[in-house]
């Protein structure tokens, strides 16, 4: 499958003929380049200004079972002819993995145009430095409390990935990406708070603006001001999106092949079996349109596809690139993912929790005592076990309002049965990120405060 031909086409395809030419018995190669500016702004003027224009190249060489791999920025001929025998001769060298190899099959055309790049918006640099000061002009006016700011980022991205393999498979695509987020700090008696606010997208169309940025970063920053610790006790928590999203990042982990095949997931042994409240489905979609997470094919160019990981409950599928595949006895799902150097390693795509029917204000009016959480801090997660340990910061929630801001409290439990507490879930789905949640009410989760 191409979207056309192009350098970056035609180079991955030479460079596995020539691999092949050279006494590899199979071989890949990935082609990539990328245009990115980023700026930052702070209380009104351009902090730092960042522009790179960047391509590389990834070879994976096999002889038999044995297999090396190694990368360079460098494409000229003669590099690229170098860094190819060279790669030829080490994979001679490597121990053998009789589960190394590329995927069997020839690669397949998705269906339709996941319209992952929209051309590259023609944004001057004064439009692009204009977006951050607005985001942050928005904030910084929103309240007198508001004084200060970490400053505003605009970012953008174009590029093309190229990706050719021996086995019958060569394909490229265009992508971009956008982003906008500010960070202010207010301050209150004596406390000081920050928070920030974000948009990004494939297309500069589906941005937010950047005055909805601004005035959402202000919001958040201000319900934060006078916050402090909560007796410890056993309550209902309630995640908002952003925190719920992190929740299904454990989960990726979990499901992820090599995680598996390692010992090292929580779930290695919950094939088919119940591992969320049945208002739990998960699903794995590297089709949807202007997704973040999107693409017609993953790093081996293998055809990406639509998984349900999790429904009403029970777990269906793991993430698999071709190697944990094999190790795990079961066949790829296109979940692979690589950069220049290195080999695969099987990753989601656009993961997300599916909506529930339940509004987040119905959730919070649910609670009679808990707490609403906006915030994780630390990474106090044990892959293995599933135990979970992160410092919070939120809102206390009394009587199914919100009333007083909380930080520095410590939330616990273990993830799978945290899964399994989940009683509501909201009907605010929204994809800001690649991996994405609605609003989610828990039954009960220890917070240790004072």
């Amino acid at each position: 499958m191409t979207e056309g031909t192009g350098p970056l086409a035609e180079l991955v395809e030479r460079v596995v003929e020539r691999a092949l030419a050279l006494g590899a018995t199979g071989a890949d190669a990935l082609a990539v380049e990328s245009d990115a500016f980023s700026v930052q702004v702070r209380l009104g003027e351009v902090e730092t200004t960042t522009g790179a224009r960047e391509r590389g190249l990834g070879v994976r060489l096999f002889h038999g079972a044995r297999s090396a791999s190694a990368s360079t920025s460098d494409l000229s001929p003669e590099s690229v002819e170098r860094l190819v025998a060279q790669t030829v001769e080490l994979a001679r060298l490597t121990q053998e993995d009789p589960f190394a190899g590329l995927p069997e099959t020839p690669g397949e055309p998705p269906a339709g145009d996941l319209e992952l790049s929209d051309g590259g918006t023609a944004l001057s640099i004064e439009q692009r430095i204009a977006l951050a000061r607005e985001a942050e002009e928005v904030a910084l006016k929103a309240d007198p409390r508001i004084g200060n700011s970490e400053g505003a980022v605009f970012d953008a991205s174009t590029g093309e990935v190229a990706y050719a393999r021996s086995t019958g498979f060569a394909g490229s695509y265009r992508t971009s990406s956008y982003g906008l987020a500010v960070t202010p700090v207010a301050t209150a008696d004596g406390s000081m708070q920050r928070d920030h606010w974000y948009t990004s997208a494939r297309h500069f169309a589906d941005l937010e603006p950047a005055e909805a940025v601004g005035r959402e970063a202000a919001r958040r920053v201000l319900r934060r001001l006078g916050a402090g610790r909560v007796p410890t006790c056993r309550v209902p928590v309630v995640f908002d999106p952003e925190t719920a999203a992190t929740l299904v990042g454990h989960l990726a982990s979990a499901v992820s092949g090599a995680s598996v095949y390692k010992g090292a997931s929580f779930l290695a042994d919950k094939l088919g079996r119940p591992v969320a409240a049945p208002a739990v489905t998960v699903i794995d979609d590297g089709l949807r349109p202007r997704g973040l997470g999107s693409r017609p094919f993953d790093g081996e160019g293998v055809p990406v596809r639509r998984h349900t990981v999790v429904r009403a409950g029970v777990l269906e599928t793991f993430l698999l690139d071709t190697y944990s595949a094999r190790k795990l006895s079961l066949a790829t799902t296109g979940n692979a993912r690589r950069g220049l150097g290195g080999n695969p390693s099987p990753g989601a795509s656009n993961l997300y929790l599916e909506p529930g029917d339940a509004s987040p204000q119905d959730i919070i009016a649910s609670v009679e005592r808990g707490l609403y959480v906006t915030e994780l801090i630390g990474f106090g997660v044990n892959g293995v076990t599933g135990d979970y340990s992160r410092g919070a910061a939120g809102i206390w929630i009394e009587n199914g309002e919100l009333t007083r801001p909380v930080e520095e409290v410590t939330i616990s439990g273990n993830l799978l049965e945290m899964f399994g507490d989940i009683e509501m879930v909201g009907d605010d789905l929204s994809f800001r990120r690649r991996v994405a949640a609605p609003t989610l009410k828990l039954g009960r989760m220890t917070v240790a405060g004072d």
